[in-house]
């Protein structure tokens, strides 16, 4: 059986991202983190209709040498912790390193679609940055965009959805599923 999931990005989908000159970043240390508070609730409606959720976020500070892999792995703990996770996939390069897994390349999505058994195009994925709805697309995924006014490029694939939050997202998925 081949399973349904929603790839989420971490900052700025599920936890405040530090918005500096109009471009997000992380927060710094596990104590910054701030998860949305519509966040536990949204993703217990998708638990509901048994998707996978899994997270798939770049964390190329570390490569940077700007932030530890002890901290972004102490955050992705923490928001295991709080919300129902299935599973977080980080990239901890940077572009220079011509990974496969770092967004918008869609390496996080393969591997967990190997790993669980996964249909892609099927599934969705739910990003607030170009590269997010770019390696969705690069994956066969439904793409929503949660639109957070970012100074910054606009993605190459047209996202499936535009929305103002992670709550309008999986209403729109949601929707989407009756509908099929």
């Amino acid at each position: 059986m081949k399973y349904k999931a929603v790839f989420l990005d971490r900052d700025g989908v599920l936890n405040e991202a530090v918005v500096k000159d109009g471009k997000p970043y992380p927060p710094a240390l596990p104590k910054d983190l701030h998860v949305f508070p519509d966040a536990a609730r949204s993703l217990a409606r998708l638990k509901e209709l048994e998707f996978l959720l899994i997270v798939v976020t770049n964390q190329p500070d570390v490569a940077r040498g700007r932030q530890t892999k002890e901290n972004v792995e102490s955050i992705n703990n923490l928001l295991h912790k709080e919300l129902p996770l299935d599973d977080v996939y980080t990239c901890f390069h940077d572009s220079a390193d011509s990974c496969d897994c770092r967004k918008p390349k869609p390496g996080l999505m393969i591997r967990a679609a190997q790993k669980y058994g996964i249909n892609l195009k099927e599934s969705y994925l739910v990003g607030d940055r170009w590269r997010d709805i770019d390696a969705g697309a690069n994956a066969g995924c439904k793409t929503i965009l949660i639109e957070r006014g970012y100074d910054e490029r606009a993605p190459d694939a047209e996202p499936d959805a535009r929305v103002s939050s992670l709550s309008e997202a999986v209403d729109w998925i949601l929707q989407s599923e009756v509908s099929t």
